[in-house]
């Protein structure tokens, strides 16, 4: 069974094609600049990467010239091979704990959490009525960042504030990267054997959460109300105390937005480092001695400590640690960085193993009190499995 992954964004659209329930990639693409004078695609297919420049003015239209292109570069004998589209779907509130087929009527309901992901959601709701246009009578499915993780309990999802907050204006952690963390969870658990698994599931990249899992339930997350929570990330904060908002706004003279967005934007490993977000730009930089990318690589990897202690202590002690995203997959000095900082928890590392990029691989000491994984993520499969067990519920 083929089925579609799409992840659309507000200028952009992403798909994966997979058969299913084999899991082979098919196809995958991305649709850049839409709406904009220089938009263009790009397909993966055969071995092979096809670039072409288009008009591409809407995600109706981007989603035309894939189903045309489908058919053309012979990756599909007829539209008919597609029998579901999975859409990634950034907040479903506290209304969506799993993942759904999507109607009007649900359509309507996630719409009513655009204002808590303006960014995302509008965009997101653009790719699936586009896609509903393309292939009429094909089942699409809503899965949703913030699903997995609405196990928590209040205990863990509430914010100490007036509890109004809550019950008038929804303010609560919902968390994020959900669809990631119950892929690795998945894969680890199966890797295993072990169904009551406890785990600590670290997807640090250029955004980053920590989630305390036991039993296929979330216990807590990093991330929060938005997706500015939790860990220093590559251009986001994470945690700080929220009075500096209103500090620097007035030394600033800047509103809120714009200081939101300096949190945003302008801090994380870019911030303290001065160098870069990203964390090649940043290894070498320590490489050359820099002083202030040492200092942020050290901070990044101490907020993901912190947050495995807190998280072991929460599930009175974890089965596994599992890192996965951009670095935890592909960083050995980061892994490195973070595990030299949890040894009171009695973990260690393999050099030797934690020497690789983007395996599935155990990188603990033999002599480490709790497992080490890299688990590579993979959010797209995640979702085309979600629309494939719902087709054949």
């Amino acid at each position: 069974m083929k089925i579609i992954s799409i992840n659309a964004g507000s200028s952009s659209l992403k798909f994966t094609i997979f058969e299913l329930p084999e899991r082979d990639t098919i196809a995958s693409g991305t649709f850049e600049k839409i709406g904009l004078e220089d938009s263009f695609y790009t397909i993966k297919f055969n071995g092979e990467k096809v670039k072409k420049e288009a008009s591409i003015p809407s995600h109706t239209e981007a989603v035309s010239i894939l189903m045309k292109e489908l058919i053309d570069m012979h990756i599909l004998s007829s539209l008919n091979e597609i029998e579901g589209v999975g859409h990634r779907i950034v907040h479903g509130g506290d209304e969506f704990t799993e993942s759904v087929v999507l109607n009007e009527d649900i359509i309507k309901k996630i719409a009513q959490y655009n204002e808590y992901a303006p960014l995302h959601n509008p965009a997101n709701l653009l790719g699936v009525e586009a896609f509903m246009k393309a292939l009429p009578g094909v089942i699409q499915v809503g899965v949703f960042d913030t699903s997995f993780h609405q196990t928590m309990t209040k205990e863990h999802y509430l914010y100490p504030v007036p509890y109004e907050w809550y019950e008038k204006y929804g303010v609560r952690r919902y968390g994020f990267h959900g669809t990631s963390h119950k892929y690795v969870y998945n894969e680890i658990k199966n890797y295993l054997g072990k169904e009551n698994l406890k785990a600590i599931t670290c997807h640090i990249g250029n955004g980053g959460s920590v989630t305390a899992i036991d039993s296929g339930k979330v216990i807590e997350t990093s991330m929060g109300f938005t997706p500015l929570a939790g860990l220093m990330m590559g251009t986001r904060s994470g945690d700080i105390d929220p009075s500096i908002l209103e500090f620097i706004c007035n030394k600033k003279g800047i509103t809120i937005a714009e200081a939101t967005n300096e949190l945003n934007k302008k801090s994380g490993l870019l911030g303290i480092s001065g160098v870069s977000s990203d964390s090649r730009d940043i290894e070498d930089a320590i490489a050359q001695g820099n002083e202030r990318a040492i200092l942020a690589q050290d901070m990044y990897a101490s907020k993901v400590a912190n947050y495995i202690a807190m998280y072991n202590n929460m599930l009175d002690n974890a089965d596994v640690i599992v890192f996965t995203a951009g670095l935890g997959e592909n960083s050995k000095d980061m892994r490195k960085a973070i595990v030299s900082k949890i040894h009171s928890l009695g973990v260690t590392l393999d050099e030797e193993a934690n020497d690789m990029r983007g395996e599935f691989k155990c990188v603990s000491g033999k002599d480490s009190k709790i497992p080490v994984y890299v688990v590579p993520t993979n959010e797209e499969l995640m979702i085309a499995l979600d629309t494939f067990n719902l087709k054949n519920k």
